[in-house]
This record gives structure tokens, C-alpha cells and sequence, in this order.
């Protein structure tokens, strides 16, 4: 009888250890969202940054000419990415070497803007985190729910 007592009480508190865990986590996506949905809010007030009905929003750093991509082609696109605390997390401008990709492969805030933007345009755009990586972690840097900002320039668009 004391076996299952001692078993029941360990169960108990494992279960309580667990639940508490996950508390601390789930107060912690909230905290990004709120820290993420504040960042934006502000950030829309900005001169020259424009806020689009998804929550994506951009400022243009450099006018472009010509086309813009549809979801299917290929572009060749220069990036910097980094966090709203400045954290650089990615960047093709670091490494040397532009990256090219198919426009529906990225993530959604990166589709919006670049089927937006025509070839040559460089641009800063700010990725609410339901365009973003949502609620999912991505390396050791991007926390649930973070807002995503990149300096993108479209270097070109390659038709398949």
C-alpha cells in the first residue's frame, strides 16, 4: 500500500512539475506575441512604412523597375535578416552569396512582399509571426512567435 501511495504522490508531483513547465512556456509565447503585436504597432507609425491587410509591413529603401515575381518563378534575392532586438539571424549579405529560390517555397510574409515588389526594389519588411514561423522555433534564435525583419533586394527573376 505505502509502494502505491509513494507512487500516486510521485505521479502527482511529476504531473505538477510538467504543468507548471508548460505554464512558463505558454506565458512565454504569449509574452513574444504581445512583445511582436506592440513592435508592430509601433513600428506602423513609422514615416514611410506601409502596413498591409495581413500585418506584413514595408518600407521602400530603393525603387525597382520592370516585373514582379508571381508564386512560381524563381528569384535571386539579397537578405539580412534579424529579430526586433537586432539579433541577425540569417544573411545572405554576411555569407557573400544571394540566394535563389522559388517564390512559393518561403515563408508567407516573404511570398506577400515579393510578389509585390518589382526586380531591383530593396525593401524592409517586418513579418508578423503568423506570416513568420508562427508558433514554431527555428534554431536557437527565432522563439515562437517572433516578428521577422529582413532587408531584401530582388536581384533578379528567373522565369522556369
Amino acid at each position: 500500500m505505502k509502494k502505491f501511495q509513494l507512487c500516486v504522490i510521485l505521479a502527482l508531483f511529476l504531473f505538477a512539475a510538467c504543468s507548471s513547465g508548460s505554464q512558463e512556456n505558454q506565458d512565454s509565447y504569449q509574452a513574444y506575441i504581445k512583445e511582436g503585436e506592440d513592435f508592430l504597432k509601433e513600428n506602423s507609425k513609422e514615416e514611410g512604412v506601409v502596413t498591409l491587410p495581413s500585418g506584413l509591413q514595408y518600407i521602400v529603401l530603393k525603387e525597382g523597375f520592370g516585373p514582379k515575381p508571381t508564386l512560381t518563378e524563381n528569384v535571386t534575392v539579397h537578405y539580412h535578416g534579424t529579430l526586433i532586438d537586432g539579433t541577425v539571424f540569417d544573411s545572405s549579405v554576411e555569407k557573400g552569396e544571394p540566394l535563389t529560390f522559388t517564390v512559393n517555397q518561403v515563408v508567407k510574409g516573404w511570398q506577400e512582399a515579393l510578389q509585390l515588389m518589382p526586380m531591383g526594389a530593396k525593401w524592409k519588411i517586418f513579418i508578423p509571426s503568423q506570416l513568420g514561423y508562427g508558433a514554431r522555433a527555428r534554431g536557437d534564435k527565432i522563439k515562437p512567435n517572433s516578428v521577422l525583419i529582413f532587408e531584401m533586394e530582388l536581384l533578379s527573376i528567373n522565369s522556369q
